[in-house]
């Protein structure tokens, strides 16, 4: 009896097995559109169709007019308000006026934090941390300076605070840009790191007692 020939069963296994690695692929990743690519393309989808439409009926560029005018301002609007500015890729500014002492702001941030209002418990819980971190020495004094900016500057000196100081840049930002609502657990993380950060040794400071 002549064996059948043909394609192999894929089982169950092997199939999972390929699925994965074609999913892990970096070139699948790559060619995943991006949600403002996603929106782009479907409005210019509608639009193309809208054209298509109206150009076939009498009259019908009049009534169409001014509805692709406002799709087209709404594409616009969308690829301004969805690709973040560069301001606010790297965050916003730690001080908006003269900075206070670290023990004023402490105390604000203390009272905030008391009365329920973390927006404000996180602002100053921050801005005490970078009063602070100025008059170790750990950042130079400058003003302007970004709470990604003074995690990353900081984060070269306190490595092993790292996590945390990118962690808290990254919540002082959310707050301040209005992209999710402060809580009590961010306040309590920012409070807890502004602790850790007073004991904590500059790298320098270690090799130097070598």
């Amino acid at each position: 009896m002549t064996p059948r020939t043909g394609v192999a069963e894929v089982t169950r296994e092997e199939g999972r097995r390929r699925a994965v690695e074609e999913l892990s692929d970096p070139l699948y990743g790559a060619q995943t559109p991006s949600l403002l690519d996603r929106v782009r393309d479907w409005i210019l989808d509608l639009l193309s169709g809208l054209v298509s439409a109206g150009s076939g009926v009498i009259g019908g560029w009049a009534v169409l007019g001014p509805f692709l005018v406002l799709l087209a301002g709404l594409l616009v609007w969308l690829v301004v308000y969805l690709r973040p500015s560069s301001s606010r890729r790297r965050g916003k500014a730690v001080h908006e006026e003269a900075p206070l002492s670290v023990a004023d702001h402490r105390a604000a941030a203390e009272r905030h934090e008391a009365a329920g209002e973390y927006a404000a418990a996180v602002t100053e819980r921050l801005r005490a941390i970078s009063v602070a971190l100025e008059e170790r020495a750990v950042v130079a004094p400058r003003l302007g300076r970004t709470a990604t900016e003074l995690a990353e500057e900081a984060a070269a000196v306190l490595p092993g605070e790292a996590g945390g100081l990118a962690e808290g840049a990254r919540i002082f930002n959310d707050v301040a840009y209005g992209d999710r609502p402060a809580t009590a657990e961010s306040a309590r993380i920012l409070r807890e790191l502004d602790v850790r950060l007073e004991s904590a040794r500059p790298v320098a400071a270690e090799e130097e007692a070598r």
